[in-house]
């Protein structure tokens, strides 16, 4: 009889425990139903909004080479001046001049441009800059470095004088004088030699009666300065 009542007590026992073990589950799918499933879903959304953020982000930091420019000189004694370039087809090239932009102009087909521009006296420092039919840019390109001096450069004579004479053995002469920094000399189409003081001279070797003389300072622009001397050589 004991027994009985044991086998039944154990019987409800496992009966209350499947219950409760159902019960539990069916809490579960609801916790899981009611706010699993749309945080999953949000955590997904989430996740490829990250992706996409990251792509897009990852397409406007795409490198635009800045523009290459090219020029003839480096100094000129013209105001006005050609520079020309090469970059990507289809860009807008912005032109800047110590550090102002000065102009714009479209790439050819085969990535080519051209610029006319105006310089200022003294150092001018030119730089480029690409810009995309999207509107990205290029990093400012290496810069090109051109001097504008219209003025003559100085040219002093010290010796020898004009009309000067030499007799006998005074058939070679010493040609002296000073000039400006940068500057080149030549006299009758040789080159003197300049120190760093900008001191130049030249030995000439006289000839029988009067020689001339033609002395031509030019510096890196153009600017020349030209004077002649006449001086005579009675051996």
């Amino acid at each position: 009889m004991n027994i009985s009542r044991l086998s039944r007590k154990s019987e409800k026992q496992k009966i209350k425990s499947l219950v409760l073990s159902v019960l539990g589950i069916l809490i579960v799918l609801f916790v899981l139903i009611k706010f699993g499933i749309p945080l999953l879903v949000n955590l997904s959304l989430f996740v490829s909004g990250t992706k996409n953020q990251e792509s897009t982000s990852h397409n406007t930091t795409v490198f635009i080479p800045p523009p290459i420019l090219n020029s003839e000189y480096n100094a000129t004694n013209s105001a006005q001046i050609k520079i020309s370039g090469s970059s990507s087809p289809n860009q807008t090239i912005d032109l800047y001049l110590n550090g102002n932009l000065v102009d714009k102009t479209e790439t050819k087909a085969d990535g080519s441009f051209s610029f006319e521009t105006l310089l200022v006296t003294g150092e001018n420092i030119i730089r480029a800059k690409a810009i995309t039919s999207d509107g990205r840019e290029s990093n400012l390109s290496e810069s090109l470095t051109i001097t504008f001096k219209s003025d003559a450069p100085s040219l002093e004579i010290k010796s020898p004088t004009d009309g000067q004479s030499f007799l006998k053995d005074q058939n070679l002469v010493e040609i002296k004088g000073t000039t400006d920094p940068h500057v080149r000399v030549t006299i009758n189409n040789f080159w003197a030699i300049i120190d760093e003081n900008n001191n130049f001279f030249y030995t000439l070797a006289l000839k029988d009666g009067e020689n001339e003389i033609k002395i031509v300072a030019q510096d890196q622009a153009g600017n020349k300065t030209e004077k002649t001397l006449r001086v005579t050589y009675s051996p």
